[in-house]
């Protein structure tokens, strides 16, 4: 029997994250990109993460648009999250997704399954054209095999006939009985 491993979920928790401090105290075009490492730096102190460690903080697609969603000067002042650890690794996710995200998430998901069905077409037809091409190399070789019948008999036929001139050549130089008479008459006369 196949087991399946479980991820355990340690911990599951709900926060609202006050993120205003931390970007208002560094430059407009820097404020996003703070806002995240503040965000991260949260969740690792709150949810306990060896050595506060920010690369085992994760964060969602839709969470990390969500941040960026006005900008790079203008992030939100404060964020509901929902973070979940698991083998030491904090996911972080939005509480409350906004209706614009979830417009997007329809497409994004409409388009994932219209890539799939894609796929599997795709698929199909190369299956498709591979058993036609299967077929088609038995038939070639089935040709092939006809080719070369065709072409030993050309052969052969071929060396019949060269057979045939070689011998008609020889029976040019060879002296018939009238032939010899007249050259031995002619011999005697000479004589």
């Amino acid at each position: 029997m196949a087991k399946k491993q479980e991820t355990k979920i340690e911990l599951e928790r709900i926060y609202t994250v006050p993120l205003r401090k931390s970007w208002l105290k560094v430059p407009k075009y820097r404020r996003v990109p703070r806002a995240v490492k503040e965000l991260k730096k949260f969740l690792a102190r709150h949810m306990k993460v060896e050595e506060r460690d920010l690369k085992k903080v994760k964060l969602d697609k839709w969470l990390n648009e969500e941040l960026w969603f006005r900008g790079i000067k203008y992030p939100p002042a404060k964020i509901k999250i929902k973070a979940i650890k698991q083998d030491g690794i904090i996911k972080a996710e939005l509480l409350e997704i906004p209706e614009v995200m979830k417009f997007k998430q329809a497409r994004e998901k409409k388009e994932k399954d219209k890539a799939k069905s894609e796929k599997e077409k795709k698929k199909a037809e190369e299956e498709a054209k591979k058993k036609v091409e299967e077929e088609a190399k038995k038939s070639e070789k089935t040709e092939q095999e006809k080719k070369d019948e065709d072409e030993k008999q050309k052969s052969t036929k071929q060396a019949g006939l060269e057979k045939q001139k070689e011998m008609a050549k020889q029976s040019r130089h060879v002296k018939t009985e009238k032939q010899m008479q007249k050259h031995q008459f002619r011999k005697a006369l000479q004589k």
